[in-house]
């Protein structure tokens, strides 16, 4: 069983649950249910041999592997959510476990007053054979790039070790056949940039006994491939020694619809460090889904790139990468899913999809593949429900920012929120447990045991894009009577429906997504009723929100909120 600090932390809140004051009445959650239905999951497939894209469906984007022996770990961006970077293991690269998050102790991820989509940025996990440590290297945007490290990603991590010669993102190490380390990154352009969206990327060395950067940095790509296109955001990169070649293949084009993966190579015989070793591919790009695809296509995958490459135990090459499921023109509310697709290799260059190609839903493996006794509720079509009476919360439910661990309560009573008084609009913890939308056809049910004290007292759901793309749907005051309010928030909040309700019984909600229209149910009694049917939730989309997260449900509770 794998012991984390997380685990402790949960520990150390159960003890200060005597000494908690609630702001106002507590909100009491008796279950969770979730259940995805998507048509592109609709697919009968032999799993000892094919598995389903995405492999990660949701919120997983900027996904990130290593191999250790037989076994693989895969990391992605966690933003502001806390705990943060979710770690997963697998032996044959398709069925995926979570063991748990790098990131979960507070020392290793302050998150105060950062947005929903700061916080963490783009992790690379690395092995080093040499010295058989595992390394995980970010940005953290409220305090800059750091690296924590471990002997067994399973037993927790260091404390962050801060690396501020770093000026950019997305930094990811490389540890060559000597020992030698290097860091490579997104940063600035030396002299400044030709036009907007111009980045370059920089390499440092870096001392493994030390733990420290060596000397300056070297910028090896300034704006990117085809630089007479003028490329923007040249960002992602990683670093790989393959037979008589250094490669490094970078993310280009936004983390919009233009997005794509690229790569150059430099032999292992020069100087990686100086940019005139490095050539490009002249199929660049390796991946995108950009152009030449039927727009009309079925299972729909756009914005393709952000990818790491990996060789298997068997010797086939892999790569991971990040994609979205639109539903409709760019728009997506599910966030940037993990894809797995193998790489070929032709006159010494990768190519992880061909040009004009669809991705692939269901993929073929060269190797037997093994499928969890139970499900991990990562991909295809799943329900599940969550009555929180365990001593340890699921691993699906994250808080935004660091939470503030006597607010909650679980285990026989199910879920208990001592409400605070920040409201989903602020730059505040929340006194809310969030997981993540994985279905685009998708439907959420609770039930919530609540006495609001004022007209701000809300308790129920929450479904976050970020503080002003949100909707909330709960129970309230309503002129001084008890009801259930939906409000939708777009730069601007509107009530798109209430209705007065029970005030002595509990009250279920329910959500019902298909595409881009949302319906929201509820009960008093033992019939479900209609508040609000076919509402536009395009808003919890990032193509209109902004950001990089996806939507994320939540179990949500203020006492007062912004008066």
């Amino acid at each position: 069983m794998i012991i984390d600090n997380m685990k402790k932390f949960i520990i150390a809140a159960a003890m200060a649950m005597s000494c908690v004051v609630a702001d106002g009445q507590d909100a009491q959650f008796s279950y969770f249910s979730y259940k995805g239905n998507d048509s592109r999951f609709n697919k009968s497939i032999d799993a000892s041999h094919q598995y389903l894209n995405p492999i990660l469906a949701g919120f997983y984007p900027d996904p990130s592997f290593c191999r250790a022996g037989d076994a693989y770990y895969l990391v992605n961006s966690s933003f502001s959510f806390y705990p943060g970077v979710p770690i997963f293991k697998s032996y044959d690269l398709v069925n995926w476990t979570q063991i748990g998050h790098v990131l979960d102790r507070p020392e290793q991820l302050p998150l105060k007053r950062q947005r929903v989509s700061g916080g963490i940025f783009a992790p690379a996990i690395s092995y080093n054979e040499k010295n058989k440590t595992f390394y995980m290297i970010t940005t953290n945007v409220g305090m800059g790039n750091f690296f924590v490290k471990t002997k067994d990603p399973s037993k927790g991590w260091s404390n962050p070790i801060a690396l501020p010669k770093i000026d950019g993102i997305d930094p990811s190490f490389f540890f060559d056949k000597d020992g030698k380390g290097y860091i490579v990154h997104n940063g600035p352009v030396d002299g400044g940039a030709d036009y907007e969206g111009q980045r370059a990327i920089r390499i440092f060395r870096f001392d493994t006994t030390g733990d420290s950067i060596i000397g300056t940095y070297r910028q090896i790509v300034r704006g990117g491939t085809h630089v007479e296109a003028k490329p923007i955001w040249i960002e992602g990169p990683h670093l790989y020694r393959i037979g008589k070649y250094y490669y490094l293949m970078c993310a280009e084009g936004g983390t919009g619809d233009w997005h794509s993966e690229v790569i150059l190579r430099a032999s292992v015989k020069s100087d990686i460090m100086d940019p005139a070793s490095w050539e490009e591919c002249p199929n660049n790009p390796i991946l995108t889904q950009r152009t030449g695809v039927d727009p009309n296509r079925p299972d729909i995958v756009t914005s393709t790139g952000h990818a790491d490459l990996l060789q298997d135990k068997n010797g086939n090459w892999w790569a991971v990468f990040l994609g979205c499921r639109a539903y409709e023109g760019p728009f997506y509310n599910t966030g940037r899913d993990t894809y797995l697709l193998p790489v070929t290799w032709k006159d010494g260059w990768p190519e992880i999809l061909e040009k004009g190609k669809n991705l692939p839903t269901v993929v073929t493996t060269p190797h037997k593949l093994t499928p969890p006794q139970q499900p991990a509720y990562l991909t295809g079509n799943f329900s599940y429900t969550d009555r929180f009476d365990s001593k340890e919360l699921n691993q699906r439910w994250i808080f935004l920012r660091n939470p503030e661990m006597q607010r909650y309560e679980w285990g026989n009573k199910g879920l208990t929120i001592h409400p605070s008084t920040a409201d989903i609009s602020q730059l505040e913890p929340l006194s809310a447990l969030f997981c993540r939308q994985q279905h685009n056809t998708f439907s959420a049910e609770t039930e919530v045991n609540f006495a609001p004290k004022g007209k701000n007292d809300v308790a129920g759901f929450a479904l976050l894009q970020n503080e002003h793309f949100n909707f909330v749907f709960g129970k309230t005051l309503l002129d001084g009577k008890p009801a259930v309010t939906l409000t939708r928030a777009e730069r601007g909040t509107v009530l798109v429906g209430s209705a007065f309700i029970n005030a002595n019984a509990p009250l279920r909600l329910k959500i019902e997504g298909d595409g881009r229209y949302y319906s929201f149910y509820y009960a008093d009694g033992n019939d479900w009723k209609p508040l609000a049917i076919g509402v536009d939730a395009v808003n919890l989309s990032t193509s209109r929100s902004g950001g990089f997260i996806g939507a994320c449900i939540g179990l949500y509770a203020t006492a007062g909120g912004k008066k």
